[in-house]
């Protein structure tokens, strides 16, 4: 069961870019009975519910599935020596500059593998300019990141461990000072058959210890797509039939992760949390600054740009990619801002269909959702997540100077 928190965060928004992306409503009036040859008063014309309907959803998107195996590619394989090397670095605060953080820092498993921060905390002296998503499955994901700009474990590794608003970490020293770790250079022997530790094995024993440990397949709804059909409850199998029709989340929550991995806009607001932090502010316009924004762009913007980053193309301009919704109960806030503490606030976003962005996605409509609709779609989302992954911090081993 998920953890049941004391604060209002519970369930949070686990549905997160829930892609209440409803491209509902908007149906046309019924047609009413014209007079009758007894001239009786036409008959009212009744307008339709607002959402979609699931007819014509049916068949359209990838269906929903329980979770696969993990995925490994071929160029790094998984061994029980570089699981357990991998474990021992996710935790490693010697891959930092100041030796402070670690993968664990911004991902702690007692956090949901968050850091249940509105926007994430960053390397000493700065502050992260997004939310801090959960790794949990991120195994399974072809784009890291809510603009998508890292296609492996490897490749997200090394961007978190050397950005310098995360672990600002240089590749050469870090290979220093695990070499003067008597245990990491056995164990990089043992794991990739080196004499010391490298750096691009750092990465990709970090990803082989994600991809065998920090996974969760043993939902409800799992189960229940696996042939239990008791795993689930009555109103959890609404709130997925809501899913798949009237509240269109399918359209971008879709196949066994439940995302497209594509890119939209849902007109999140802001985050006043930007309004009240410096550090959040100067992150902010970091980005603007090195991602290459035009002058003119660069002077006006006071929100996160998204996938415009990446491609600069103005339509691109606050498109993120859709979310995973598994694990969420535990990894709360929501949104790439986190303006979303809990699932109440997210569910009535996408029911006013979205936010007022004029690039928003026309995905998203209004969807007429009654509060038991909304309570079955609560028990839908919760159903997503299995148990808790709690995963001890291990002991790290200490230096051991040699002789030069």
């Amino acid at each position: 069961m998920p953890r049941m928190h004391v604060k209002p965060y519970d369930w949070i928004a686990v549905v997160i870019a829930v892609g209440w992306f409803a491209s509902g409503g908007c149906g046309k009036d019924s047609e009413g009975e014209g007079p009758t040859a007894k001239s009786e008063p036409p008959a009212v014309a009744q307008k339709r519910p607002a959402g979609h309907d699931a007819a014509d959803l049916a068949g359209k998107f990838p269906p929903l599935a329980a979770l696969p195996e993990v995925p490994v590619p071929a160029d790094n394989p998984m061994t029980p020596e570089k699981v357990e090397l991998g474990r021992l670095l996710f935790f490693e605060n010697r891959l930092s500059g100041d030796i402070e953080f670690s993968c664990a820092s911004c991902h702690d498993p007692a956090r949901g593998w968050g850091d249940e921060e509105e926007i994430s905390t960053g390397y000493p002296g700065t502050r992260h300019w997004r939310n801090s998503q959960t790794v949990v499955n991120s195994a399974y994901l072809q784009k890291l990141f809510w603009g998508g700009e890292a296609t492996s474990l490897e490749a997200q590794a090394k961007s978190a461990i050397t950005g310098n608003l995360a672990g600002n970490g240089e590749p050469a020293l870090i290979e220093e000072r695990l070499a003067q770790i008597p245990e990491y250079v056995r164990r990089f022997q043992e794991a990739f058959g080196v004499d010391r530790p490298r750096f691009p094995l750092v990465l990709k024993a970090i990803a082989t210890f994600e991809r065998a440990e920090v996974i969760s397949r043993d939902s409800a709804f799992d189960r229940y797509m696996r042939g239990d059909k008791s795993a689930m409850s009555e109103s959890a199998l609404r709130g997925k039939a809501l899913f798949e029709g009237k509240a269109g989340c399918i359209q971008c929550h879709n196949g066994p992760l439940l995302s497209d991995e594509n890119f939209h806009n849902l007109g999140v607001p802001k985050n006043p949390f930007f309004e009240r932090d410096s550090f959040a502010q100067i992150a902010l316009r970091y980005q603007h600054y090195i991602r290459g924004v035009p002058e003119e762009i660069y002077r006006a913007a006071d929100h996160d740009m998204g996938l415009y980053y990446t491609t600069k193309r103005l339509e691109d301009q606050g498109k993120f990619r859709t979310p995973p919704l598994r694990y969420l109960p535990y990894s709360f806030p929501y949104m790439h801002d986190g303006v979303f503490l809990v699932l109440e606030e997210v569910i009535d976003f996408y029911d006013q269909g979205g936010g007022d962005d004029p690039g928003k996605s026309p995905l998203l409509k209004p969807l007429g959702l009654t509060d038991e609709e909304k309570q079955d779609l609560v028990e839908f989302l919760n159903s997503l997540a299995g148990s808790e992954l709690i995963i001890a911090r291990p002991e790290l081993p200490p230096y051991v100077a040699t002789e030069i």
